[in-house]
């Protein structure tokens, strides 16, 4: 086999090429390179084997993954690293590089944007002014809605057709609102005041089918509530009579859970009847909302602000006080296992969410003013670093895979386009 090292002196190690994007295979024979190599010099390497074995004559980037790692240094270093032996021969896996998510349209608030959710081309804000607002994801502002009386800190869909739409805002005024908006007259109206907790709500999740709503508040109270249109408690029987004198919409909880010690900061649904929770406790709890217990608890050593479930990889990711962003296995049996740490914010990280598309991808924003794009893959660094708050950013969402969306304390929303990449 030639050598493709310029100096022979240099140490050799024999690599094979493979790669699941079949419109990219190259033969996959050994071949020998000098130990350094970097992954610019795969790259070449790589297009220069697809024009020589294929149509392909225009040159592809690619990333590279030795042990199910993405390379960002010398290869040398990486399989020290993981102490792999240089007498075997090191598959080479290589994907399709991720195109950078292109900045799109700002859109302006009076105040701080705290919460973000995006459905289908819609963007659903909630501000430090109490207000929320909707938008297309073009940056066209379509409606303003007051009603609370304290910051709004998280918001979300709940369902969405061509004509109509309904999603809830929780609160720092110790309630959620759940909103019917009709689409065609571009009005709102209020249709439940879920009262409850006794102090600030701080996260809100809708499950898979729509039906339940979970809600975390500085109480350390986890509520679980029905969405539907219908009112009722527990026992069937309507509670709209009871709650007449008080205000027609008052809906209460159908469950309370207690556990946490300090402020509940994140909610996910994982399962239909399963809810993961963050909290300024350092705990991240598990809990079966149907039995009202917790099943399994996860231990951090610092203060979790925000987290998110992957239903494709079936792990979670959490923000820290710490700068870091871990993954973790919920079903994991030793508790306090962390399956990797992601680390180049440099100020608290406040909101992750996982892409709906893609098992590895999520994005991060921090105090640091960045949201991050990052590939599990890769956790020294991430792909991609997504600039241009001008202050922290306090939430982001990817509930659409076309566009990645963050709200920050510089009264903007920032919209980055995202291409669709499967690996």
């Amino acid at each position: 086999m030639a050598n493709n090292s310029v100096n022979n002196d240099t140490p050799q190690i024999q690599i094979r090429f493979v790669t699941k994007q079949e419109q990219y295979a190259v033969p996959d024979f050994p071949l020998s390179v000098h130990t350094s190599i970097v992954p610019n010099e795969l790259n070449t390497l790589v297009n220069e084997l697809l024009k020589e074995s294929s149509d392909i004559q225009s040159d592809t980037e690619f990333d590279f993954l030795v042990c199910s790692q993405f390379l960002r240094t010398a290869l040398s270093e990486h399989i020290v690293e993981r102490g792999v032996s240089t007498e075997e021969v090191i598959n080479v896996e290589y994907v399709e590089k991720y195109p950078p998510p292109e900045p799109q349209d700002c859109l302006i608030h009076d105040d701080w944007v705290s919460a973000v959710a995006v459905c289908e081309k819609w963007i659903l804000t909630g501000c430090y002014d109490n207000t929320l607002h909707i938008w297309t994801s073009k940056g066209k502002h379509h409606l303003v809605i007051p009603g609370h009386t304290s910051p709004i800190k998280a918001v979300a869909w709940i369902s969405l057709s061509s004509d109509t739409g309904s999603f809830v805002s929780a609160s720092h005024d110790q309630t959620a609102i759940i909103w019917d908006w009709n689409i065609a007259e571009n009005s709102v109206d209020c249709i439940h005041v879920c009262r409850g907790h006794e102090r600030g709500l701080e996260a809100v999740s809708i499950n898979y089918d729509k039906t339940l709503m979970a809600t975390g508040a500085w109480d350390t109270m986890l509520k679980i509530w029905s969405t539907s249109n219908q009112d009722e408690n527990e026992d069937g029987e309507s509670t709209s009579k009871k709650l007449k004198s008080e205000h027609g919409k008052t809906r209460v909880p159908t469950r309370t859970m207690k556990g946490h010690k300090e402020a509940i900061s994140g909610i996910v649904w994982s399962d239909t009847t399963e809810v993961i929770t963050s909290s300024w406790d350092h705990t991240m709890k598990v809990w079966d909302t149907e039995l009202g217990g917790i099943k399994h608890e996860l231990a951090g050593n610092k203060s979790f602000f925000d987290i998110d479930y992957s239903p494709l990889c079936r792990a979670v990711v959490t923000a820290s006080a710490d700068r870091h962003i871990r993954l973790y296995d919920p079903r994991s049996t030793e508790g306090t296992l962390v399956k990797t740490i992601f680390t180049s914010h440099t100020q608290w990280v406040q909101s992750v969410r996982w892409s709906t598309v893609n098992e590895s991808l999520f994005i991060s924003g921090a105090y640091d003013n960045d949201m991050k794009l990052w590939d599990t893959r890769s956790p020294k660094a991430p792909l991609f670093d997504l600039s241009g708050h001008e202050d922290k950013v306090l939430c982001c969402n990817w509930s659409n895979p076309k566009f990645m969306v963050s709200g920050g304390a510089d009264n903007t929303v920032r919209i980055f386009k995202s291409k669709h990449v499967v690996h």
